[in-house]
């Protein structure tokens, strides 16, 4: 990969990132106090639907940045040559692709998330009294409570949304005669995103529970199997789809502008 295409991935992927964080911010917050296990309206309901704000600001950036170096870095490397440069293993690709970039932004995603969703359940603090109290309490390892889960629900997403994206790009690209417009792409990623949110929603559900449980509890243990059936137990299906419309709303219409904001300012820079 060459450095002006590196340039390109971590800008692209940066501007991205800021973007669909701040602007869907609210439909966040709504979908993780349905999640919590307090309730919607205990949680904070339709109050204070910015809170947690300056965590996800800070870690937009990076976190999309870090994303994209990866997923380009490893689509370049693997497609250079040997059995995956095969169009027909392209999927395949794009799946590696996607699972390591997940693994490295969630290493800058998780602590940003822990905070922000605890200032979300509990709109009466500020992010830095939650990030103070976090690591009184539970130190640096409380940042990243919920890591295992968060990886565990961002691989079979991304397994999901970007081979999906690619293949509905490619399929309108060669349709159409030729490259697509960054509105094209945004289309196709506002499609995938969507499709992807709801398959993941009951993983979205048990990383939310584990992230918002109290230090010491069977549920912060971050057993995602148990969490999961604690909620089939207690709330039944609905349990487990719970914040799926806004969750589904939120990514669909993130996948538009991320998507289509990172081919946007990629192209431009290309």
């Amino acid at each position: 990969m060459e450095r002006r295409e590196f340039v390109a991935s971590l800008v692209a992927g940066g501007c991205a990132g800021m973007c669909v964080d701040l602007t869907l911010f609210p439909l966040d917050t709504i979908k993780t106090r349905l999640q919590s296990q307090q309730g919607f309206y205990k949680a904070g309901g339709f109050r204070g639907i910015y809170a947690g704000v300056p965590s996800a600001a800070v870690g937009s950036f990076p976190n999309a940045a870090a994303f994209f170096v990866t997923y380009d870095c490893t689509k370049s490397l693997l497609g250079a040559g040997g059995t995956l440069a095969s169009p027909r293993m392209a999927p395949v690709t794009h799946m590696v692709a996607a699972s390591l970039g997940e693994i490295v932004a969630c290493l800058i995603r998780v602590p940003t998330e822990v905070v922000k969703q605890r200032t979300q359940a509990s709109p009466s603090s500020s992010t830095y009294s939650v990030l103070l109290a976090t690591l009184k309490e539970e130190g640096v390892r409380g940042l990243y409570r919920g890591y295992g889960s968060t990886v565990l629900r961002e691989i079979p997403f991304s397994l999901v949304q970007f081979p999906l994206w690619e293949y509905l790009k490619s399929l309108w690209s060669w349709r159409q005669g030729h490259t697509l417009y960054s509105w094209q792409a945004a289309v196709c990623g506002a499609f995938a995103g969507a499709v992807a949110a709801f398959v993941t929603t009951p993983l979205d559900v048990a990383k939310t529970r584990i992230m918002l449980a109290k230090a010491g509890s069977t549920t912060a243990s971050g057993n995602i199997p148990l969490v999961l059936y604690d909620v089939w137990r207690t709330r039944g299906l609905t349990g487990l789809f719970a914040g799926s419309i806004p969750r589904i709303t939120f990514i669909s219409v993130g996948g538009f502008i991320f998507l289509g904001a990172y081919e946007k300012v990629r192209r431009t820079l290309l």
